[in-house]
């Protein structure tokens, strides 16, 4: 029965580090792309010190 203690611990974390992975990817892009494109320019904006952008209304 060792070889299934040693085996339990990476097969959990296997199927969480899947499960995390289909999260990534199924909240890339849709209806929080042009939100989340609009924080990372306004910070990038703000670093580079250039005035702030406009923004567009949806």
């Amino acid at each position: 029965m060792d070889y299934v203690s040693a085996l339990l611990p990476p097969a959990v974390m296997a199927v969480f580090f899947i499960g995390v992975i289909r999260v990534i990817v199924k909240t890339q892009g849709g209806a929080n792309k042009t939100k989340e494109d609009a924080v990372v320019d306004a910070a990038l904006a703000r670093v580079q010190g250039s005035p702030p952008a406009p923004k567009a209304e949806a």
